[in-house]
């Protein structure tokens, strides 16, 4: 989350661009937008235009800036509106991903379903709510362990998991589609429905604002600006290259699964591996079904490893400076933080027990990811605006990587992503027309509650704070705002005055 001051190394153009691939590419959300047909292609366009690539550009400037300064988005946002408001942003990107992790795991249930060789059987038992919900927290819990162990060694389980679950498997998808349609297979897509999509009818956009997920963590890349050659020329390109090949993954994977599985039948949990299943049946490979099944599964615990302490790191480092208790702020002897990771295990639990309430698996996923989305969409809002203000705020600030001359180009970039996140936070709301998500006073219960509870939540922990809060050590690491560092220089000043004056008196 903290931006670095440039090493010897250089990423070149291609390397980067690889890496923003990697971070931001996920296979699970595929079945959400297939249902789309080709409309699908548009929806992801358009999300990367006013979404994506503002993204990208954006956090790089703002990382460049403070590339010096702990804090991330925490510091960001606090430098245009103030510690409270910068806490609400960290405490956001801390909680979307505890929401996060029971969708992302009930994939991975699907996953170790189809491993077996019979679909009926492995179809009931990605259905079954029990099974999900043991596999969901026995994994979580797992990797959580594991966690306050220390890992040294997650760098190379996210490589490896990130190539042989996520970059193989969708080339494989998409080279599978490309031979199913080339040898005469019959395209279950329906073609009538066009590029542009019929944007009267809300509630079939609900599914397409996920896409915004779909493109969320680009600001993370943020932190390598410093590491490129020429960064002002060459960090665009590797956006450039690294934005066309995520949505070409996209958009061809999408369209691979929408060739061999018809709209009406397309289930969000389960509809990838069945795409698999269905290719691999057609080319008399069904013996590759439980090797696919295993190599998404090894992506998805890969990523939840990876993704377990990072988060909860950031908020842990802003807590140690004074705004979290000092019962969060402790550490276990391998200096992890012990009980911001078990709270969060507590928030996972409670949150897989909708499963008792929702009437199926996959509107449990559906309802969680909304939520999800909602509460990152504020936290890009939030980033959006600061940056924006900050070139007011701190103009004379020294920007490594800056968007254009004047702030006609931070106004654009900032106000298409500000205006592109604000309508997909809107359109979340609406309960999809494809999926059958229950009673809509559940669905609405949840995500208005969720949002409400999440959002105050920060402000009472701040305003509740204590001096008795502050770690001594980690407040004398935690660089000051900057009107704290000009009040601290003016206040330096006053006390200066007397002591010349006085000097000069005894002369």
């Amino acid at each position: 989350m903290d931006a670095k001051k440039s090493t010897g190394f250089k990423l070149s153009v291609m390397t980067l661009a690889i890496m923003n691939v990697t971070a931001v590419v996920s296979l699970r959300g595929l079945p959400a937008e297939a249902v789309y047909g080709p409309s699908s292609a548009f929806y992801y366009l358009f999300a990367a235009i006013v979404f994506l690539i503002p993204t990208a550009l954006v956090a790089a400037e703002l990382a460049a800036m403070f590339s010096d300064k702990q804090g991330g988005v925490f510091r960001w946002v606090g430098e245009a509106f103030g510690p409270r408001t910068g806490f609400l942003a960290i405490w956001l990107q801390w909680i979307e991903s505890t929401i996060w992790y029971p969708t992302v795991l009930t994939f991975g249930a699907v996953s170790i379903a189809f491993i077996g060789m019979n679909e009926p059987h492995d179809m009931t038992l990605a259905s079954n709510k029990v099974f999900t919900l043991v596999v969901v927290l026995a994994i979580y819990w797992v990797a959580t362990f594991i966690s306050l162990r220390g890992l040294d060694w997650v760098g190379k389980i996210s490589k490896w998991g990130g190539m042989i679950g996520t970059i193989i498997p969708a080339a494989l998808l998409i080279i599978l589609g490309g031979i199913y349609i080339a040898t005469g297979g019959h395209n279950n897509m329906d073609m009538s429905q066009g590029f542009f999509p019929d944007l009267t009818k809300l509630d079939n956009l609900v599914l397409a604002s996920g896409i915004f997920l779909f493109y969320a963590g680009m600001e993370m890349m943020g932190i390598h600006v410093m590491e490129v050659k020429d960064p002002g020329r060459n960090y665009p390109r590797a956006i450039i290259i690294g934005s066309l090949i995520t949505v070409c993954i996209f958009v061809l994977g999408t369209f691979s699964l929408g060739f061999i599985i018809p709209a009406k039948d397309i289930n969000l949990t389960q509809s990838l591996l069945i795409g698999f299943d269905n290719y691999f049946k057609y080319l008399h490979m069904s013996w590759a079904s439980p090797v696919i099944a295993i190599a998404l599964m090894f992506g998805v615990l890969a990523g939840v490893l990876t993704w377990v302490a990072g988060p909860s790191k950031g908020i842990f480092a802003v807590g140690k400076a004074g705004y979290l208790p000092p019962f969060f702020q402790k550490t276990n002897r391998n200096g992890v933080q012990r009980n911001i990771l078990l709270l969060q295990g507590g928030l996972v639990t409670l949150l897989s027990l909708l499963f008792v309430v929702m009437p199926s698996v996959q509107s449990f996923y559906q309802i969680l990811s909304q939520l999800t989305v909602l509460l990152y969409l504020i936290m890009y809002m939030l980033m959006f605006a600061a940056a924006i203000v900050l070139r007011y705020k701190m103009k004379d600030l020294n920007r490594p990587f800056r968007l254009g001359k004047g702030n006609g180009l931070m106004w654009l970039l900032g106000g298409l992503g500000f205006c592109g996140a604000l309508l997909a936070f809107v359109l979340s709301f609406i309960p999809p027309g494809q999926i059958a998500v229950g009673s809509n006073t559940v669905w609405f219960s949840v995500l208005i509650i969720g949002c409400l509870v999440v959002v105050v939540a920060p402000f009472i922990i701040y305003a509740m704070r204590k001096p008795s809060w502050k770690d001594p050590q980690a407040a004398a690491e935690f660089a000051p705002f900057h009107w704290e560092a000009q009040s601290n220089a003016a206040a330096t000043a006053a006390k200066a005055q007397p002591a010349a004056k006085n000097s000069k008196t005894t002369k």
